[in-house]
């Protein structure tokens, strides 16, 4: 039976981040870097969230603890939102995702930008930006509903389109 690549793709794991992480083939654009990554985790391949990150964005990390993370954590899915560059002809690239786990019994959410950078060897992971959601601002005032309709009948907002 064919195991589905974690990355959401709906393609066989062998045919799509299975290469790009062993090293049998470079990842063509930024997006596919992002997927590879995200199926390491999955697979407990965490060499190469170390080795697909720029060499000057790798101060600090924690082989051991991203090890043991990606072990005990039961991994739900990847989105990708959008993407801005990171095509086979770009630089730099910038892929927004949500990645859904469950770690010790609670779902997870992670909403990232992330940044990628192209090197002689190929797309290279560089830094992310969390995004938060934004509240919601009302720009117009509220209206009552014994206010007069905005609409302009001349009834109480209640009685026309507050119905």
């Amino acid at each position: 039976m064919m195991e589905l690549c974690a990355c959401g793709s709906a393609l066989a794991y062998a045919e799509c981040c299975r290469p790009i992480i062993k090293g049998e083939r470079a990842a063509e654009t930024a997006e596919a870097l992002m997927r590879a990554r995200y199926a390491a985790y999955v697979n407990v391949e965490t060499d190469f969230i170390f080795e697909s990150t720029h060499p000057k964005h790798r101060e600090g990390y924690d082989a051991e603890g991203t090890r043991e993370w990606a072990e005990k954590s039961e991994w739900l899915g990847l989105e990708i939102v959008s993407t801005k560059d990171g095509g086979k002809d770009d630089a730099t690239g910038e892929v927004e995702f949500i990645a859904r786990w469950k770690e010790q019994g609670q779902d997870r959410v992670h909403h990232e930008r992330a940044l990628f950078k192209k090197e002689k060897q190929g797309w290279l992971f560089t830094d992310g930006k969390a995004v938060t959601r934004q509240p919601v601002v009302r720009t117009a005032p509220k209206i009552g509903r014994n206010d007069p309709c905005s609409c302009g009948s001349g009834m109480k907002y209640k009685k026309c389109c507050g119905k």
